[in-house]
């Protein structure tokens, strides 16, 4: 059965715009999954974590895989396009979160669902939002009024278009 999922995409080193393009592309050839809607670019400021700016987008993506798969899958993307995890909240040239599945709540070691600094970080509901503007998160509600708890956070939406770019040869 097919799932409704929401994907965060960050980077903040290296050709951001280039890294999120090419993981919008190798989420569109994800196996039993199909690339939907795609959010406009973001540059926010880091929350909770030191060096330069962020571009942001978040992608829906309807799929077929299980929560696990899908992570599993969303950082085998990260690797390949070159990821590295030298600390907590490290500078990253690429950054997958699976925000939403569904309205499927999951807590387990690997992974929480809805992602659990969703509803506190500009760079992911505005975004969001602007897919799904009703959007409402299990255990969270209507996401829109949450909105309100990151104005101090600083986030612009930029005037260009993210598409998925030719998949990389590996």
């Amino acid at each position: 059965m097919k799932v409704l999922a929401y994907v965060g995409l960050g980077a903040n080193l290296g050709d951001m715009r280039q890294s999120l393009e090419h993981a919008l592309a190798e989420l569109a050839a994800l196996p039993a999954s199909r690339l939907g809607a795609v959010s406009g670019a973001y540059r926010s400021a880091p929350v909770d974590a030191e060096g330069p700016d962020y571009l942001n987008a978040v992608a829906a993506l309807e799929t077929e895989l299980a929560p696990l798969a899908l992570l599993d899958a969303l950082q085998a993307i990260e690797l390949g396009l070159g990821r590295e995890r030298p600390f907590w909240h490290a500078p990253r040239t690429l950054d997958l979160d699976l925000l939403l599945y569904g309205q499927q709540v999951i807590a387990s070691a690997r992974l929480t669902v809805p992602h659990p600094e969703l509803h506190r970080r500009a760079f992911v509901l505005q975004p969001l939002l602007e897919l799904a503007p009703d959007l409402q998160a299990p255990g969270l509600g209507a996401l829109q009024p949450l909105l309100q708890g990151t104005r101090e956070q600083a986030i612009e939406r930029l005037p260009i278009t993210l598409s998925p770019l030719p998949r990389m040869t590996r």
